[in-house]
């Protein structure tokens, strides 16, 4: 199976947001390089938001490009057999934790939004740290930080809010 032929099928198998979720089913319908930074018109991403093995705060990243404090993630790649895989990926190569792993029942959220070169379609995961892991600043970050829940607010924005408040939910 192909990256995007996974993307149909977690897309299809994704219960909430279905206005949303169908933009990127038609977005996919009508690029077959959807999946791909390489397409001008949007391209689906993947990322992770980083919970501590106490499951008491998440680890955001001070974005070096966007100046955001944000979820680990960012475009697939051809390595990436799927959404999930490249989610991991992204999680382990910006947040520099091994051993992460994503909680069960796929995707968490969707957010569609625009940067200075496309639009994002991103597909959110969550994932747990191990326990006795240490985090380590890749080169696409500026900062790299613990936050308590209640602390997210205050630094983040709405999209990352909205990705925690599902992420507990799922918890």
């Amino acid at each position: 199976m192909s990256l995007y032929d996974d993307a149909v099928l977690v897309l299809k198998e994704y219960e909430d947001q279905p206005d949303l979720r169908q933009t990127y089913l038609d977005h996919l319908a009508a690029h077959s390089d959807g999946v791909w930074k390489a397409c001008g018109d949007g391209h689906i991403t993947a990322s992770a938001l980083v919970i501590d093995p106490s499951r008491a705060r998440v680890l955001l990243t001070l974005h070096r490009k966007l100046r955001m404090w944000l979820q680990m993630g960012g475009h697939c790649e051809p390595g990436d057999a799927t959404l999930a895989a490249a989610a991991l990926r992204e999680g382990t190569e910006e947040s520099g934790i091994e051993g992460l792993s994503l909680l069960p029942g796929g995707p968490v959220r969707l957010d569609r939004h625009e940067t200075p070169c496309a639009w994002h379609l991103d597909v959110q995961y969550a994932a747990l740290a191990p326990a006795g892991s240490v985090e380590a600043i890749s080169d696409e970050s500026l900062d790299l930080r613990w936050f308590a829940y209640d602390e997210v607010a205050e630094v983040a924005d709405d999209s990352v809010v909205r990705l925690l408040e599902a992420t507990l939910a799922r918890l």
